[in-house]
């Protein structure tokens, strides 16, 4: 599977043979700049992400707590998600992200 992940300052970074049960964690074992503080639970936000309008289809719609941990997230928008809630699977080869404001290490 590969993802792309487009950081803060807008630089892409492509990720080969990712492995990962979730998109939070793919990003967290490539290194990158994300906080994910409660480590997958859906309950800090800091896994906020913006994914690709054609990729929001593939993805199960956002439930209940997600909604609600999305409603306090800094800059949500229409494809807002968070990354932990983002199961990875074969359909979602080639998805490309953005980190939202406020998901980084240094500003969470």
């Amino acid at each position: 599977m590969r993802l792309t992940i487009v950081n803060r300052n807008g630089q892409k970074i492509e990720l080969k043979d990712v492995s990962a049960s979730t998109l939070m964690r793919a990003i967290c074992d490539a290194g990158l700049d994300l906080a994910a503080q409660c480590g997958g639970c859906a309950s800090c936000g800091t896994c906020h992400v913006y994914v690709e309008e054609a990729s929001l289809s593939k993805l199960k719609p956002a439930d209940e707590n997600e909604d609600a941990m999305l409603d306090i997230a800094p800059e949500r928008r229409l494809n807002s998600r968070l990354a932990c809630q983002i199961p990875l699977s074969d359909e979602l080869d080639s998805l490309t992200v953005t980190l939202a404001p406020g998901s980084g290490l240094d500003d969470a």
